[in-house]
């Protein structure tokens, strides 16, 4: 009961057909592959440049060993 048949889709077609017209629907349909070949073609290149752009700076943040966060300690330790 949950699933439909061949005969149901046909239906469904013929109404689709029917109410937009041939010429509609081959439009959307062209519309619908030129949007997905641009979609695919966008990703291709966001990949190619974000990867061209953090290869040049490390993505890490630690900080040297003389930072003001190591001195703090160590002048801490020596007036105690």
């Amino acid at each position: 009961m949950g699933s439909f048949s061949i005969w149901h889709w046909l239906v469904v077609l013929l109404v689709v057909l029917l109410l937009f017209g041939g010429g509609k629907v081959s439009g959307l349909m062209g519309d619908f592959a030129k949007g997905i070949k641009s979609f695919k073609k966008n990703m291709a290149e966001d990949d190619d440049a974000s990867m061209e752009a953090s290869a040049g700076k490390p993505t890490g943040t630690i900080s040297p060993p003389g930072s003001a966060a190591g001195t703090s300690q160590t002048t801490a330790a020596h007036h105690s």
